[in-house]
């Protein structure tokens, strides 16, 4: 049985429109305590370590005290404070970190060797499947993935507006979205309460955090993910499409 059968396997034992109903009203804690009961194996959070992504981890290492797969998916391309970050968080926490990237590549250099210069540039969407989309499926796959946490909020961007706390992804994997309903206050009113550690970026003008080249700072009034990938019609890179 693969991976993504057994996943298949378990979720459709799920009512997911009761479950979004249910948990609707409910704190991250209380979806995130649900989840950990009813997925006891196979229960994983993905990360940018952005802020949101880090009050998730902190309560589930912190507070539930369950220290559930961290996957981060190391691009080469992350901002030199991120990286910091993530070696200070798996310091803190003592993270079950699971670092994913392209193969092959261990260097920028030896990446534009293999894939050419500024592939970003030239076509973004290849440079997001082999530095995203490919490295997430194989570590959902080699964890046994039965359900994937994620730091999305309905509030970040319109395509994420009437997203459900409880969804399936495309190889029907539970995706559980735990501060859908917050707000970016929400998160950083639980950073201030919790003195959970984040980005300096985040202070610099810099809501949403991706990879370097491709990651420019935000005006005021404009949406929080606007410095994603400035200039080009996208919204998402592809790994929640």
């Amino acid at each position: 049985m693969t991976a993504s059968t057994g996943s298949r396997n378990q979720t459709t034992s799920f009512d997911l429109e009761l479950l979004n109903q249910q948990f609707e009203t409910a704190t991250p804690k209380e979806i995130l305590a649900w989840s950990i009961e009813n997925i006891p194996t196979g229960l994983v959070q993905t990360s940018a370590f952005n802020v949101d992504d880090m009050v998730i981890t902190n309560i589930l290492y912190s507070e539930l005290k369950h220290p559930v797969p961290v996957i981060f998916l190391d691009t080469l391309y992350h901002f030199r404070e991120s990286l910091e970050l993530v070696a200070k968080a798996k310091e803190i926490y003592n993270l079950d970190l699971k670092t994913y990237k392209t193969p092959d590549v261990d260097t920028r250099e030896a990446f534009t060797a293999k894939y050419g210069e500024a592939l970003w540039d030239k076509d973004i969407a290849q440079f997001h499947q082999i530095t995203k989309i490919e490295p997430l499926l194989r570590g959902l796959d080699d964890l046994n993935t039965v359900a994937w946490i994620t730091g999305r909020r309905r509030d970040q961007a319109v395509t994420r507006a009437t997203m459900p706390i409880f969804e399936l992804d495309s190889q029907g994997r539970l995706k559980v979205n735990p501060i859908a309903t917050w707000t970016r206050e929400d998160s950083w009113l639980y950073v201030a309460e919790h003195k959970v550690i984040y980005n300096p970026l985040h202070d610099q003008g810099y809501p949403s955090i991706g990879d370097e080249p491709i990651t420019t700072k935000v005006g005021e009034g404009e949406d929080e993910r606007a410095g994603r990938w400035r200039g080009s019609n996208k919204t998402e890179c592809g790994i929640h499409i």
